[in-house]
């Protein structure tokens, strides 16, 4: 029952790879990837309150682990549901872009779990090289090659990143003599007066800012959001980012504010991931390029709850990762929905939306305005509680220059919303969301809505969740 999730996951990928060797029509293929999705979901409930330790202690199965692979179930499920017609994908590598989706996500879930170097490692290793090979699978029906250039410049930065955490665990097994997580944090803690060991803990904290497009491992954000496919980019987009702050806040978790130049380190990754992504997507005129950027500032935000090195700090990151991945959703969905081709979504394309497809518009303005942090949404109380902590801890000029991004970032989302509701269709052609479009929009607003309203419910749910680790 303790590696439940995982098993499930790769008997769905041998089930997949066995529909990939035959001849299937789309539809089949679809629905057979959300039923093993829905099934991995389940499975993740079912192992819920699992506890214990496997592979030789390496691998630890705990409440905190368990939240987060039922969240990353979830939103995989949501994000074949989303882009279950795959119209920006190949028709013929359909059922090898479902498993390579699956065995990304096996990866997640081991990296959630793992709490040794090199389990952390291979599990990393396995979630981004299948996701490597999703992004040039992009039907390029434009003929300019941009899913090429895409998957070139997310290799060469993820193996870029790799090679800078591999040599920080080299460093760190050489300083403390072991693999192990808590072990190696513990010797670390306790020589940060060595530059070695500096350099060590901010190497191997380059792997994970990669996944979370951290400043400055961030240029790949940009380029890959535009040129993988929609569907694509929603599952980089979301899905990643809950496996990297749950190893993150593991790992933070275990240093406990020792350190003051890994401090500096994360405040000073905070700031300016806020300011360059915010600044950026002011300029933007393609809606993923934007969100792309958008999530570099986020990630800043979530930085700020972190750096608190408190219980309830984590607990606000937890609750603000969440929520970003909820909005997140939010938006990808209009953007697969109305991109009727699979082709890239410019922010004019939304013009006149509210009278073409008044569900889709509302679930976008709903997205963007709580992505921009206007209540009663849960991106309002997420950002209010992060910024709160951090106050409550000192950090007084971070919590001011991250409330100026805050009015920056509401500048560039009501301009969409502007587009979307102030300003005639003219002569772009309507479109009806299929019901099971229509059913996952509700379900995400009404996540929106509920976790805005009851923000304590689930902060004091994360709360328990992250005392079992520390």
């Amino acid at each position: 029952m303790q590696f439940l999730p995982e098993l499930t996951l790769l008997g769905a990928g041998l089930v997949i790879f066995i529909v990939s060797l035959g001849k299937s029509n789309a539809d089949t293929i679809r629905n057979i990837a959300i039923g093993l999705g829905a099934a991995v979901f389940a499975a993740t409930l079912v192992s819920y309150g699992q506890t214990g330790k496997l592979f030789f202690d390496a691998y630890q199965v705990d409440l905190y682990s368990q939240v987060f692979k039922a969240l990353i179930a979830g939103a995989m499920l949501i994000v074949l549901l989303l882009g279950s017609k795959l119209k920006g994908i190949e028709s013929k590598v359909h059922p090898e872009y479902y498993l390579f989706m699956f065995m990304s996500v096996l990866g997640l879930m081991m990296l959630v779990s793992s709490v040794e170097l090199l389990s952390i490692f291979v599990a990393l290793e396995l979630s981004s090289f299948a996701v490597y090979i999703m992004v040039p699978m992009r039907d390029d029906r434009a003929n300019n090659g941009m899913q090429m250039e895409a998957g070139i410049k997310y290799l060469l930065f993820g193996v870029t990143a790799t090679g800078f955490m591999l040599f920080g665990m080299s460093y760190m097994y050489g300083l403390t003599g072991s693999t192990q997580l808590s072990v190696v944090i513990e010797k670390i803690s306790m020589m940060y007066s060595q530059p070695a060991a500096v350099i060590a803990m901010a190497m191997v904290l380059a792997g994970f800012f990669y996944k979370l497009a951290i400043f400055p491992f961030h240029f790949w954000v940009p380029d890959v959001y535009e040129g993988a496919s929609n569907e694509t980019t929603a599952f980089i987009a979301s899905v990643p980012k809950l496996a990297a702050v749950a190893l993150l806040i593991r790992l933070v978790s275990l240093i406990n504010g020792d350190g003051q130049v890994i401090v500096n380190i994360l405040m000073v990754c905070a700031i300016a991931s806020m300011f360059y992504g915010n600044l950026s997507a002011l300029v933007q005129t393609d809606i993923k390029r934007m969100l792309g950027f958008s999530g570099i500032a986020h990630a800043g935000f979530v930085l700020l709850g972190i750096l608190t090195f408190q219980i309830s700090g984590y607990a606000n990151a937890m609750y603000y990762i969440i929520g970003y991945v909820v909005m997140n959703l939010a938006c990808f969905l209009v953007i697969c929905s109305i991109s009727q081709k699979g082709e890239n979504v410019m922010i004019e394309d939304l013009t006149g939306l509210h009278k073409r497809s008044p569900i889709m518009a509302f679930t976008l303005a709903v997205g963007l305005f709580a992505l921009a942090g206007i209540p009663p949404f849960v991106g309002f109380m997420a950002k209010f509680m992060v910024l709160a902590g951090a106050l409550k801890a000192g950090y007084l000029l971070i919590v001011i220059l991250a409330a100026i991004n805050t009015a920056i970032a509401i500048y560039y989302y009501l301009s969409v919303i502007r587009v979307t509701y102030c300003s005639d269709p003219e002569e772009r052609s309507n479109f009806s969301p299929t019901l099971l479009t229509n059913a996952t929009s509700i379900f995400l607003l009404l996540i929106i809505v509920i976790m805005g309203v009851t923000p304590q419910c689930f902060v004091d749910f994360a709360t328990t969740a992250v005392q079992t680790i520390m």
